[in-house]
């Protein structure tokens, strides 16, 4: 009996130590798929530059773009483009710069969020810089595109009417120390 607990107990720990490690690429792949907690989704698979066009009569949109660091960064990084205008519909390319000002290479990861966050399902990301560790060499600067396009749903919802605006925020987080 006493045999049969230890290995109840036993399989239910290694269960959530299992579940622990699961839960943020679970997550990742959840909220990319869904657009749910302000991300994004990425559409690089689906995406058909032929049926994309802009929404006639749809009234603009403007896209701001906004950078941050982790404490522990020692990167600079700031939005190339800090503003774009467009239509559902309508694809963009901004660009945000990353420089390593130190002696020491660094390898970052970035991650993102859209407010608002009910605009997250209709932002979709064709490609672009997130999720994926980045090695910036000592003095090295590079820049980052990000192609994306607001889904031409978003001009026939009426729960987005009142969204004029939408920011597109990345924050860069040490990789490795």
């Amino acid at each position: 009996r006493n045999a049969d607990s230890l290995l109840y107990v036993s399989s239910v720990i290694i269960g959530f130590v299992g579940l622990a490690y699961a839960a943020v690429p679970l997550y990742k792949i959840i909220c990319t798929d869904t657009g749910l907690d302000g991300t994004a989704k990425n559409v690089a698979q689906k995406f058909d530059p032929s049926t994309m066009k802009p929404v006639e009569g749809a009234k603009p949109i403007r896209i701001r773009f906004q950078s941050s660091l982790s404490d522990a960064m020692k990167w600079r990084f700031t939005p190339e483009t800090k503003e774009i205008t467009l239509v559902p519909g309508e694809t963009a390319l901004a660009f945000y710069k990353a420089e390593n000002p130190t002696d020491e290479h660094i390898i970052g990861i970035s991650t993102y969020s859209v407010v608002p966050g009910r605009a997250a399902q209709y932002f979709n990301k064709i490609q672009c810089f997130c999720f994926e560790e980045q090695k910036l060499n000592a003095h090295e600067e590079v820049d980052m595109p990000v192609f994306f396009y607001i889904d031409p749903e978003f001009a026939y919802d009426p729960l987005m009417k009142d969204v004029r605006e939408i920011t597109l925020h990345y924050t860069f987080f040490r990789s490795k120390y």
